[in-house]
């Protein structure tokens, strides 16, 4: 049975809050659940504001709700916050669906008010300022319908947890209690309530799942919602230790490089069992359950293989595997007319400085000592493209770009990285790398031009 004391300890030991110091925006429709959550928090005596999406998808209804739940806010006392959101608009522009649509566009909304409350809370200036929070009427039916829509679906062993009790900013007070003792607490409280019509309808697959598979099911096994309870809690805690050994696997696999993820591939193949660990690891970089087999195959592909998802891209590159950000082309050139002190491009700083001292340079990779009276302006920085080439400092004889790279043994995603400074098409320097050979130093060169090349990365 669902009481006052439950709810309480329900927030403070499941969501770890303290409740005096907490404030709560609390999402209502105007149905049962929410307006329970109300009274709930009102009895708690916890400080709250009430907030309503009317998504104007159900002609006067909507109007109604919203009426509602402005009535509630008056017989609460409460401050009453109105969004009237054109949803229909929204669902042409972006080609989702209604759930989608009113998900995002009210979790938006709510976002936007907490950062607000919690600014205006920071600005009282008291000593110790309260916490917001976004309350919402989820329940225990809701929570089974979830791990059931989820395992259907197909999903990793987080989405068989279910909804979680506090996630971030949410808070669910109600996760714990079934949808009969909801109506049974506010009928015996006399609560009143509106009902949305969408509700009784079987038109989205969460209403399915409720009407007809759960109450079919029941038939066979009569105690099966309080069985997926039970089971949510176990595997919820199950889903710690899982975690704790997915990332432990991770710090010994995974080799951070820049913005860059380096994984051994005769480690990875070790990995038992491998089609989970693979998951984990790449699920994190826009990879679906549904990509797994193929990333294994990865594992024994030829050199420069290559997968990609919306974000990211899985390139073999000899004995390791790199995830990398999916980056564009970056086809500007930058056109230097004269000497400038300093020039910021995509991938660093280049700091200008031209002198008559020709001993003593330095021998760094990353700065460039050139024959002045070899350039010719204006100079041209871009990144290297295929067919460029040029008379590595050492050697009379010209190479290309590539081969050169090649032979550095560098990944796509560092060629992609390498740009070239070019004086009247001839490529004077692979910047941070190495100087064409025409234009070093030499015995007879009265001024110097030395570039300073400093990664961003």
């Amino acid at each position: 049975m669902m009481n006052i004391e439950n709810i309480q300890n329900f927030l403070e030991q499941k969501c770890n809050l303290q409740l005096q110091q907490c404030k709560f925006l609390v999402a209502v429709s105007g149905g049962v659940d929410s307006v329970v959550l109300v009274n709930v928090l009102h009895e708690l005596k916890i400080d709250f504001v009430i907030v309503h999406c009317n998504f104007q998808l159900r002609g006067a209804e909507s109007l109604r709700d919203e009426n509602f739940v402005k009535l509630l806010g008056e017989k609460y006392q409460k401050e009453v916050f109105i969004k009237t959101i054109d949803t229909q608009a929204y669902i042409q522009e972006k080609q989702v669906s209604i759930q989608v649509a009113a998900r995002v566009l009210r979790y938006e909304w709510f976002d936007s008010l907490l950062q607000i409350k919690t600014r205006e809370e920071k600005e009282q200036q008291t000593i110790s300022p309260k916490q917001w929070f976004l309350a919402t009427a989820h329940h225990a039916d809701d929570n089974v319908e979830t791990a059931i829509h989820h395992f259907f679906r197909g999903t990793g062993i987080a989405g068989l947890h279910g909804i979680l009790p506090k996630q971030n900013k949410i808070i669910r007070p109600l996760l714990g209690v079934k949808k009969s003792e909801i109506v049974q607490y506010a009928q015996n409280n006399q609560l009143t309530w509106v009902e949305d019509s969408s509700n009784a309808t079987n038109k989205y697959t969460r209403n399915v799942i409720r009407h007809e598979l759960i109450p079919f099911v029941e038939k066979i096994f009569p105690n099966v919602v309080d069985n997926i309870l039970h089971n949510i809690e176990r595997l919820t805690e199950v889903e710690m230790v899982f975690n704790a050994a997915i990332e432990g696997i991770k710090q010994k696999l995974l080799v951070v490089k820049n913005n860059e993820i380096h994984i051994p591939i005769l480690k990875l193949q070790k990995q038992n069992p491998l089609k989970t660990v693979v998951f984990e690891i790449f699920k994190e970089f826009g990879f679906a359950a549904t990509q797994v087999n193929e990333i294994i195959k990865l594992l024994n592909a030829h050199n420069g293989s290559v997968m990609v998802s919306e974000t990211h891209r899985i390139i073999v590159n000899r004995n390791w595997l790199i995830i990398a950000p999916i980056v564009t082309t970056f086809s500007n050139l930058i056109v230097l007319e004269n000497i400038q002190e300093e020039l910021i491009f995509k991938e660093g700083i280049l700091r200008f400085k031209l002198n008559e001292d020709i001993t003593n340079l330095p021998t760094d990779a990353n700065i460039a000592s050139l024959d002045f009276a070899e350039i010719e302006w204006p100079l041209i920085i871009r990144p290297y493209k295929t067919g460029d080439y040029f008379y590595p400092l050492g050697m009379n004889k010209k190479k290309k770009i590539s081969k050169f790279l090649i032979d550095k043994k560098m990944s796509i995603t560092q060629k992609e990285r390498v740009w070239v400074i070019e004086s009247n098409k001839k490529i004077v320097w692979i910047i941070g790398e190495r100087i064409d050979h025409r234009c070093r130093i030499k015995p007879n060169t009265k001024k110097v031009l030395q570039i300073v090349y400093q990664s961003v990365k």
